[in-house]
């Protein structure tokens, strides 16, 4: 089976190297890293990627931009971009643009290769933190009046419900473990088991679907 090429634009030379060495781990992608706009467009000139996975800020340049150009000339590339930037400003800038998906850099490992995935398989992806802003502008937004409600509760626990106000608010699996005294290791099951119980497949989603099924509130 062919691989997945992916183009990994990211300045910070240590960022790059992990997120580099992450994707490169999974034997279905092929993974070019460069560190500039202008590197990425002479990568794309060369050989358009199927997955470009852009950081916003570079040093020549804006991920934007990138994200603009490549959507306009190569549609059927899917575009991520990755940054440590959540204000609003950004988040329109990169959706507008053509962004597939949005997360931040301090997504672990297992979570940058299972993002590319969901990705190729026809999801937009967000990142907990993105979620919350547009669920704000939605919220902020008139409804077109309330459905009956016909779900039964779910059966999430109060370990699950916490740990789902930490994805809310953006927190890493390393600062839930932490604020709740709880192992690194174990927080992955748990949002497994609140991924089956929602019937969701990200943590952008888990969000939306928690806040419509009035689970937390903001």
């Amino acid at each position: 089976m062919d691989t997945i090429r992916i183009l990994l634009v990211e300045d910070d030379a240590p960022t790059r190297q992990r997120l580099h060495d992450a994707l490169a781990a999974d034997p279905g992608f092929t993974v070019e890293a460069v560190g500039s706009l202008g590197d990425a467009r002479a990568a794309i000139a060369r050989t358009p990627p199927q997955v470009l996975l852009t950081d916003l800020e570079l040093p020549d340049g804006h991920g934007a931009e990138l994200t603009a150009e490549v959507h306009t000339a190569h549609p059927a590339v899917e575009i991520l971009v990755i940054s440590v930037l959540c204000d609003e400003a950004n988040v329109v800038a990169a959706i507008a643009a053509g962004a597939s998906g949005y997360i931040v850099k301090d997504a672990l490992p297992e979570d940058i290769g299972a993002t590319v995935r969901q990705v190729l398989e026809g999801q937009s992806p967000l990142s907990a933190g993105i979620a919350r802003f547009l669920l704000r502008r939605l919220q902020a937004a008139p409804a077109p009046g309330p459905e009956p409600a016909s779900e039964s509760p779910l059966d999430l626990t109060g370990r699950e419900t916490e740990i789902l106000w930490g994805i809310a608010k953006g927190l890493s699996y390393n600062e839930i473990a932490d604020k709740l005294g709880i192992s690194r290791k174990t927080v992955p099951n748990h949002i497994k088991s609140i991924y089956r119980k929602l019937e969701v497949n990200s943590r952008g989603e888990a969000v939306f679907e928690a806040v419509s099924r009035q689970l937390i509130t903001f």
